[in-house]
């Protein structure tokens, strides 16, 4: 009995002390637990959050094809993951503070297949398992943000070979230069982006945007309605999504500590700048409040803060909200139709321009007389630094995106038949119906 209860106190004790010994080395417990269910919250934001978010606004004929699509690029893009991709985007050989080479851009191959990760290996005191498996939800919702530019046209093979390719030569670069460290482009020129506005929802918008020019518009559209079919499930994805949020911004401090808690605090008031920030506009523009507008505002300002979320201060980060929500309202109102590109979701303007203005702004509002914590930072080298991050992901996504699609095409084409478009990829793809 007594054996027994030194037991439970044994077991009890290392639940409750902030670091654990596990292999001579210290691991941070709470950093390590949070991360955990970092993972958790932001799979929930994949599946179901952004599944419902999209399924709820295309036709009802295609709302499985949404959900078979995540699921099938979510296995593929989790087997790249630690086969190659995890690799290219975190190896620093050949990697020094301020010279630019090769490995600015991507990494090497020295982690391929997890070579060199064991059950001990620690990243920051965080076992390296915990951290591979939080970055690859990363990778794993990237490339589903993206295709909600060109559903409801697309064939499920043909998407799902797009993905895995795009994974390897456009999100693995992307995120080595944002997140490489010393050596790295983007950390050489200083660029500020905490958790993916570049290499996340800009790369992700201009990959919709670039996929819908190339795939062409859907049958009957502009001319024929194409309203959500529930707009219910559109706002209940939007809750997911904003709740997992925080795992994705606050889960990438790798840490439990102020930072952390600052996060929480821009990323939670920075929703709210984006709801009323839209609301706002659509009650002027049109004389209504609408639920998708309501739902579109909030992840405009969702979208604004990931760069910020670490460097600006709570009444920064609501007008970051604000202002990315209200240019991506005008983006769908006025660019969308003037440019003629079928983006069917709206995925450039909400992730695109939103990611753009709060890149922007990030480099202003850093700045601690705005209430930032950046200190030493220079307003004007700041601004070019983040421009300079925006043109570099447009120009390397936008042409990779372009030469895959192409690539694809060619080998299995991308584009079902008008017939299949008419019946819906349901029927076509799946041979399922989501209603009976």
């Amino acid at each position: 009995m007594i054996m027994k209860s030194l037991k439970n106190l044994l077991l009890a004790s290392l639940l409750l002390s902030p670091t654990v010994t596990f292999a001579s080395e210290v691991i941070d417990a709470p950093a390590t637990a949070w991360l955990m269910v970092s993972v958790v919250i932001v799979l929930l934001m994949f599946i179901p959050g952004l599944a419902l978010f999209y399924g709820g606004m295309v036709r009802a004929k295609n709302i499985l094809s949404i959900f078979t699509q995540f699921f099938a690029i979510a296995g593929v893009v989790g087997i790249l993951w630690i086969a190659v991709v995890y690799s290219l985007a975190t190896d620093t050989t050949h990697m020094v503070k301020g010279v630019y080479n090769l490995n600015s851009f991507v990494g090497g191959l020295d982690k391929a297949f997890l070579s060199g990760v064991t059950k001990d290996s620690l990243s920051g005191g965080i076992p390296e398992y915990v951290v591979i498996v939080f970055l690859m939800t990363f990778a794993m919702i990237t490339p589903c943000i993206a295709l909600g530019g060109f559903v409801e046209r697309m064939k499920f093979g043909s998407m799902v070979l797009f993905a895995a390719l795009w994974i390897v030569i456009v999100y693995a670069p992307m995120a080595h230069m944002v997140w490489g460290g010393d050596g790295a482009i983007m950390h050489n020129w200083g660029v500020l982006d905490f958790a993916g506005g570049t290499a996340v929802h800009i790369a992700a918008g201009v990959t919709a945007f670039v996929g819908a020019i190339v795939l062409g518009k859907r049958n009957g559209w502009p001319t024929t309605p194409m309203p959500p079919h529930n707009l219910v499930f559109t706002m209940i994805g939007t809750a997911f999504l904003w709740a997992g949020w925080f795992g994705f911004n606050v889960g990438s401090a790798l840490a439990v500590d102020s930072s952390a808690g600052l996060i929480m605090m821009t990323t939670m008031v920075a929703t709210c700048g984006g709801i009323v920030g839209w609301m706002f506009v659509e009650k002027l523009s049109s004389g209504h409040v609408t639920a998708l507008g309501l739902a579109s505002g909030a992840i405009g300002g969702l979208v604004g803060i990931t760069p910020a979320a670490a460097y600006v201060g709570p009444f920064g980060a609501v007008v970051i909200g604000a202002l990315a929500s209200i240019a991506s309202y005008y983006s769908i109102m006025h660019l969308k139709r003037k440019f003629g590109v079928d983006d069917s979701l709206d995925v450039f303007s909400l992730h695109g321009v939103g990611g753009i203005v709060g890149c922007i702004l990030t480099g202003i509002f850093c700045i601690p007389a705005l209430g930032g914590n950046v200190e030493g930072v220079s307003l004007f080298p700041q601004f070019i630094a983040q421009v300079a991050s925006i043109v570099l992901t447009i120009v390397y996504v936008g042409f990779f995106t372009w030469l895959l699609m192409k690539i694809v095409d060619k080998v299995m084409g991308l584009r079902v038949t008008p017939e299949q478009e008419e019946l819906g990829l349901d029927v076509t793809d799946h041979n399922e119906r989501a209603y009976n």
